[in-house]
């Protein structure tokens, strides 16, 4: 269920630099949620610098993510996330680190399918052992 999307300015970054970014922070989730990677799916979305402001200003580097997880899930894990997710856009970009933005979009199991079945059906053996373990 895991999935991040990082909104960058279309033409600032090679793809090659992308890619190893969304690399990053695909092993990222799944470390930090304890996830098989291959549940985990990370995309870029690229924006025209005539179709981005930050603070007003077209075509200033500010890039933003949202990460999905399944509600439940802890407090600390879901600050882990936007940390370690700034410092790979940091690391990855160069960017500012005060103009990265991100937000962790918790999502309820009966709203989220895997296979066309509820996640609530399809990882309740998971869920109800991360409830039990206070792991969210």
């Amino acid at each position: 269920m895991p999935i991040v999307t990082v909104h960058l300015l279309e033409g600032r970054y090679p793809a090659g630099q992308v890619s190893r970014l969304l690399s990053a922070l695909t092993e990222r989730y799944a470390a930090v949620l304890e996830s098989p990677v291959e549940r985990i799916r990370a995309f870029a979305e690229l924006h025209p610098p005539e179709l981005w402001l930050t603070g007003g200003e077209a075509g200033r580097s500010a890039p933003y993510f949202t990460a999905l997880v399944l509600a439940g899930r802890p407090v600390a894990q879901r600050h882990r996330l936007l940390a370690d997710f700034t410092d790979l856009i940091v690391d990855h970009l160069g960017v500012e680190r005060a103009s990265v933005r991100g937000r962790i979009v918790p999502v309820d199991p009966d709203d989220w399918g895997i296979g066309g079945t509820p996640a609530s059906a399809a990882r309740r053996a998971e869920i109800d052992a991360r409830a039990r373990s206070g792991r969210g």
